[in-house]
């Protein structure tokens, strides 16, 4: 802080032979002043690093301040900028999560619907086949309750029931040789009306078995017409029992099959849900492991960084505190020595002031150590500059230390955090894989039920379900051909007569 000519000046005073500093006690007036000049230099030279000192201590105050201002307008960045990313990593969570909601529960409701759509396609078919069936049942009992009360009324008539009552008995008594003629006439027409009733039923009814019963009925003999009638009822009878049993069987298995393709296509379904939730989870471990793992890395790159910045500024503030110190130790030394000297001018004056003082001097010599402006006093504001240096330094590395302790405290706590989250999503992800494994070997032999399902039903349907006729109609027709061929047998066996 010495300008180069000050400096070159004091060593030049220091250098001098001690003997020149001897006081010998001169002639008074053989002593001239030379000081003044030097005493005039030193006094601008303050002035001018008075000037220059203030100057500095501006612009050292507009830096400061400038370089405050800039850190707080990076650290409100920095915040800002850590609370945007927190925000929007948040953000991208839960819309990750809703996501996989949102798909999970299309492809629900995508199922659910085609799984209705289907039922509703099936059950509308049930119902228009069961509509026609109803009104072919009601139509056929129509017929049916025409047909017995028509047989009722033939029965019922005088010219049957009537005539049996007032011919036959005095026809059996007349004697034996009409009888057979009587009995063969009587056969004759019973046969001739069975065959219109069976013609007549078979057109009612749409029945091929009552047209050819018909059709053999006008031409057979009498005996053959009834052995074949008894023949098709037994036969007609022995089908119904054993399409009963069918249907039996067929119910047993279709319900069965119902049941087995419902709980399978339910557990598809459920095994398609869990596995969207368990790719959805792993996708989101996978991120998270991912940025959790790259801000690790991030904060073992900043306790890097932090401690090597550390360490540069701490041998910085060291070999700082040192030179101070180093130049305390020389200026107090340089204070010494111009202090004894001063002290020993001083003393040499007193003893020349002790004679008549020459009129050439206003006042005793006090050469350059002067009051507050001498050399004396700008040496001891240059102690104490560095005094207050080495006490700044201190305690900026007091700070700096404790800051770095601090950080290094904070990013330790949060970097274990985060290895520990990194550790527990890890392992949460090899058991939702291995779940996931499990899951879809599961729906593999889910779905091999299911489609051994269907094929089996796609058998049953030619002959359980795609018949063409249902069920009840082809019993309710059955029935009403055997009741027809028994009606046509009581006709040939003479039961509406008698």
């Amino acid at each position: 802080m010495i300008p180069a000519a000050a400096k070159q000046t004091i060593d030049l005073f220091l250098t001098q032979n001690d003997d020149a500093l001897a006081v010998t006690a001169p002639e008074a007036n053989g002593y001239e002043f030379q000081s003044s000049g030097v005493v005039e230099m030193l006094e601008k030279l303050l002035d001018k690093f008075i000037d220059e000192r203030t100057t500095l201590e501006k612009e050292e105050m507009n830096s400061k301040h400038a370089y405050d201002m800039l850190m707080q307008d990076l650290k409100a960045q920095i915040a800002q900028a850590s609370a945007d990313r927190d925000a929007k990593a948040e953000s991208k969570a839960k819309n990750l999560q809703a996501k996989a909601d949102a798909t999970g529960d299309l492809k629900d409701t995508t199922s659910t619907r085609d799984a209705d759509s289907k039922y509703l396609g099936d059950l509308t078919a049930t119902c228009e086949q069961k509509a026609s069936d109803f009104e072919s049942r009601q139509q056929l009992r129509a017929d049916e309750i025409v047909a017995v009360e028509k047989a009722i009324e033939i029965i019922s008539s005088g010219a049957v029931s009537g005539n049996a009552d007032k011919h036959l008995p005095s026809m059996l008594q007349t004697g034996k040789s009409a009888f057979p003629q009587l009995r063969a006439d009587l056969n004759t027409q019973a046969q001739t009306r069975v065959a219109l009733y069976l013609q007549t039923r078979s057109k009612q009814l749409n029945s091929r078995v009552l047209e050819a019963v018909a059709s053999r009925a006008s031409s057979d003999p009498f005996v053959k017409v009834k052995k074949m009638i008894k023949d098709l009822i037994t036969r007609l009878m022995e089908e119904a029992n054993d399409e009963a049993e069918h249907k039996g069987w067929c119910d047993t298995e279709l319900t069965t099959n119902e049941q087995t393709r419902k709980e399978k296509t339910e557990a598809v379904e459920t095994l398609h849900a869990e596995i969207d939730m368990l790719e959805a989870s792993i996708a989101k471990l996978t991120e998270d492991i991912s940025d959790l793992t790259k801000a690790v890395a991030e904060l073992d790159a900043a306790m890097a960084k932090a401690t090597k910045l550390r360490q540069e500024e701490k041998a910085k503030n060291t070999e700082t505190i040192a030179d101070s110190q180093e130049a305390q130790t020389a200026v107090a030394q340089a204070l010494t020595v111009l202090k004894e000297f001063y002290a020993k001018a001083a003393e040499a004056t007193a003893l020349v002031q002790t004679k008549a003082e020459p009129e050439i001097f206003d006042k005793a010599y006090k050469g350059m150590g002067g009051e507050s402006g001498g050399v004396v006093g700008m040496l001891e504001v240059i102690e104490s500059d560095f005094a207050r240096l080495e006490s700044d330094t201190k305690a900026s590395e007091a700070t700096a230390q404790k800051e770095y302790d601090e950080f290094m405290t904070d990013s330790k706590v949060d970097k274990a955090e985060k290895s520990t989250d990194i550790e527990h999503k890890t392992a949460k992800k090899q058991d939702q894989s291995q779940a996931l494994t499990t899951k879809n070997e599961d729906l593999e032999g889910t779905q091999k039920e299911l489609d051994a399902a269907l094929a089996y039903f796609d058998k049953l349907k030619p002959s359980c379900v795609d018949s063409g006729v249902s069920y009840e109609d082809r019993v309710a027709r059955r029935k009403e051909e055997i009741e027809s061929l028994q009606e046509a047998l009581k006709i040939l066996n003479g039961e509406d007569i008698a």
